[in-house]
């Protein structure tokens, strides 16, 4: 599985960001975004059920943050409005070739390059 991530870049507090993620290769269960910002450990995001579309979210970003797929295009959006100088990161992409409730970020074994996010204050 190959994951090519796109769409970061540098953006006001309050502004919006919609993040891609294209998918290439065997298929997959799981999907999700991940993040590492500087000087911390990387984190969950949202990840959803690439099939039934069962989401999860990170409580920092519910109600901003939606994470989306394109069944047709293969690709993962996750669309990040009202953004925070918090989440100023690297974001990563990332898909698992299984899905259960409480999944973790040890389950995705498949992961994209990351794409970075700076939100100015």
């Amino acid at each position: 599985v190959q994951l090519q991530a796109s769409g970061g870049g540098l953006v006001q507090a309050g502004g919006s960001l919609r993040l891609s993620c294209a998918t290439s290769g065997r298929t997959v269960s799981g999907v999700g975004w991940f993040r590492r910002a500087p000087g911390k450990e990387r984190e969950l995001v949202a990840i959803m059920n690439w099939r039934g579309g069962t989401k999860t979210y990170a409580d920092s970003v519910k109600g901003r943050f939606t994470i989306s797929r394109d069944n047709l295009n293969n690709t993962v959006y996750l669309r990040m409005n009202s953004l925070k100088p918090e989440d100023t990161a690297v974001y990563y992409c990332a898909a698992s070739s299984t899905w259960f409730s409480g999944i973790k970020e040890r389950d995705f074994t498949y992961w994209g390059q990351g794409t970075l996010v700076t939100v100015s204050s």
